[in-house]
C-alpha cells in the first residue's frame, strides 16, 4: 500500500483528505487480516506500543525548541529498526513494518511527525473496530 501524507507532494501544504479516513481504514483492515491469518501478529497491545512511542516523540517535538529536532528525528527513524525487530520476532506483520517504514521516510520536520501521529491515531481507531477483540 502506498502511503502519502501530502496531496500536493513536495509543496507539503495540503494533507491528503482521505489519509485519516479511507487510507487509515484500509490499513487497519490489512493489519486485522494479518492477525486473522497468523494469530500471533499485530496484537493491539503491540501496535499500541508503537503508537505510544510516536505520540511521545510528537509531544517532545512540539514542546522543545527547534534545535532539539536534530535529536528527535533519529529517534523517529529508530522506529524502523524497532518495527524490523518486532517483525523478526513475529510480533507484527510485514504490512505493519512497511507502514512504519513508509511513514517514517516521509518525516522531515515537526509538521510531518504531527501528521504521522494523527494518521496513526486514525489507524488505531479503525483497528479497534476491525481488529481482534483482545
Amino acid at each position: 500500500m502506498d502511503i502519502k501524507f501530502w496531496a500536493d507532494g513536495e509543496k507539503r501544504e495540503r494533507v491528503d483528505p482521505k489519509l485519516f479516513s479511507k487510507v487509515a481504514e484500509e490499513l487497519a483492515r490489512k493489519f486485522a487480516k494479518d492477525y486473522e491469518d497468523k494469530k500471533r501478529v499485530n496484537k493491539r497491545t503491540q501496535l499500541r506500543k508503537f503508537y505510544d512511542e510516536v505520540v511521545r516523540l510528537d509531544s517532545a517535538a512540539k514542546s522543545r525548541p527547534n534545535e532539539d529536532w536534530n535529536n528527535i528525528l533519529p529517534q523517529v527513524h529508530m522506529l524502523v529498526a524497532k518495527a524490523a525487530y518486532a517483525k523478526g520476532r513475529d510480533l507484527v506483520s510485514e504490512d505493519f513494518k512497511n507502514f512504519i517504514s513508509k511513514s517514517v521516510e516521509q518525516i522531515q520536520d515537526k509538521k510531518d511527525l504531527s501528521i504521522f501521529a494523527t494518521f496513526f491515531e486514525s489507524v488505531m481507531g479503525f483497528y479497534r473496530l476491525h481488529g481482534p477483540n483482545s
